[in-house]
């Protein structure tokens, strides 16, 4: 039986997208540079350095090649302290290639949304991901991967949605 790929190996193996929609108020809040950014904002520079943050490295070479690689976040308003770090950082991420929305959530009642987070690569393959209710990836298995039809089409679909309605970065400031 063939290995599955990694999650960095999925994007590189990616032909036209990766989208991504996230839905949480916070994420992995023991990262040592949000903690830090929490206590002086000034101390986590929105830093464009792949050697520092080898993801920018992966989206400014796989957006190089073509790759659409959009990113839209739905979030409560006021913004908690971890999105607006998240915006902080957000302007290294859209130098690298990514496409970044934010759509408050009050704003998206209407829309029919799976219940995870996830990437969609090239409209076949779902990944969700999986937290607990601190933020922190789930002991019991971080993501779950699924090609079926339907659930594509449910991500699919939900991404569409919210894209459409959601404030690209450079015009939303949290409030």
């Amino acid at each position: 039986m063939a290995e599955e790929p990694t999650f960095e190996e999925l994007f590189r193996q990616a032909k036209r997208s990766a989208v991504h929609l996230e839905m949480r108020d916070g994420y992995m809040r023991s990262d040592p540079r949000f903690v830090s950014w929490l206590q002086d904002s000034q101390s986590v520079p929105a830093d464009r350095d792949p050697d520092s943050r080898p993801w920018l490295a992966l989206m400014k070479e796989i957006t190089g090649r073509g790759v659409e690689v959009r990113r839209a976040r739905i979030f409560s308003e006021p913004m908690s302290d971890y999105l607006r770090y998240e915006h902080h950082l957000t302007p290294s991420n859209v130098a690298a290639g990514e496409q970044v929305r934010w759509l408050p959530r009050r704003k998206a009642s209407d829309l029919a949304l799976p219940g995870n987070d996830f990437w969609l690569f090239d409209d076949s393959l779902a990944v969700f991901l999986h937290f607990t209710g601190e933020g922190e990836l789930s002991p019991e298995g971080d993501e779950e991967r699924t090609a079926d039809p339907s659930v594509v089409r449910l991500c699919s679909t939900a991404f569409e949605a919210v894209w459409e309605r959601a404030v690209p970065h450079e015009g939303y400031r949290p409030v």
